[in-house]
């Protein structure tokens, strides 16, 4: 297709508001990167790969710019994104409706208490939190807080299930990609209506052990990456960084704690059960999940 000049409701690259045909809303730590690029093997399907954010962080920046993120190739018959804020974010369901009333949504979701561990872990590795884990993650002490308020799933649910049909709304379980991922695909695909069966992308998306600048540290150079970032590139600073790069050392969750996040999610999790009429107790068991470190 040949590019036109953005308007009202088109981009530089054709792309209409009414083009987007899904939108993979969160959860955060809940293999959506690995949804998301099993998707884009598929010919057909196209979705930028950063997330985009419009409907929750980026709104300011107005539809020509969301639409510019988009491409519309010679094979694309689908075109989605995912942006796993739009399920924390208090503006994103009304924001998305007024938007993109007929888009598909998919909502794939974790067990509450490792989705928290998890997060934390990804932002221990970014130098953003401490090692003091409790001060996160303990009820009695975060406050809420991204961590403890990004598994309140039910009450999410509940917002988009006001404004879109029951069946404009798919949600997975992060668990189930663990048992069958093929299964979980298929569901995928019957639900956006897809040609084909999608595969399941066969590399490790993310893996928690690769080394990185120790969380100090990075805290300490954090000022100066807009000076290194042209230079992150060369060999020098690449060996530079091999030299200190070291595999994360993650506090382990405690039991007390994570019995503690269990308690608290508890209400939620039986509620959300009912909705998806699914037996969801293994997330009330502090024996039954089978990791306690971070995906």
């Amino acid at each position: 297709m040949s590019n036109i000049a953005w308007t009202e409701q088109g981009s530089k690259n054709g792309v209409e508001l009414s083009d987007i045909d899904f939108l993979i809303i969160g959860a955060t730590k809940s293999a959506t990167t690995w949804l998301q690029q099993s998707l884009q093997q598929a010919p057909y399907v196209y979705m930028p790969d950063a997330e985009l954010h419009f409907f929750s962080r980026n709104y300011q920046k107005g539809d020509a710019w969301y639409l510019d993120q988009f491409e519309r190739k010679p094979h694309t018959r689908v075109i989605g994104e995912k942006s796993n804020s739009y399920l924390e974010s208090p503006e994103a369901p009304r924001r998305i409706q007024k938007a993109l009333p007929r888009a598909r949504l998919i909502a794939q979701l974790r067990n509450p208490v490792d989705r928290a561990y998890s997060d934390y872990c990804m932002l221990y590795r970014r130098g953003e939190v401490s090692k003091d884990i409790s001060k996160y993650l303990d009820p009695r002490q975060a406050g809420g807080g991204r961590f403890l308020l990004g598994g309140l799933y039910y009450r999410q649910l509940e917002t988009y299930l006001d404004l879109f049909p029951a069946e404009s709304l798919k949600i997975l379980l992060y668990e189930h990609i663990r048992q069958n991922p093929q299964a979980h695909l298929d569901a995928v695909r019957d639900f956006l209506q897809l040609p084909s069966a999608l595969k399941p992308v066969a590399n490790k998306v993310k893996d928690k052990t690769v080394p990185v600048v120790p969380p100090m540290l990075r805290r300490f150079l954090y000022p100066l990456r807009p000076i290194a970032a042209p230079f992150r590139s060369t060999p020098f600073v690449k060996g530079l960084r091999s030299m200190i790069a070291r595999e994360p050392d993650y506090t382990p969750l405690p039991l007390d704690l994570r019995n503690r996040l269990i308690d608290f999610y508890a209400p939620e999790t039986e509620r959300l059960g009912k909705l998806l009429q699914q037996d969801l107790s293994g997330w009330l068991d502090a024996t039954s999940s089978s990791k306690l470190f971070p995906a």
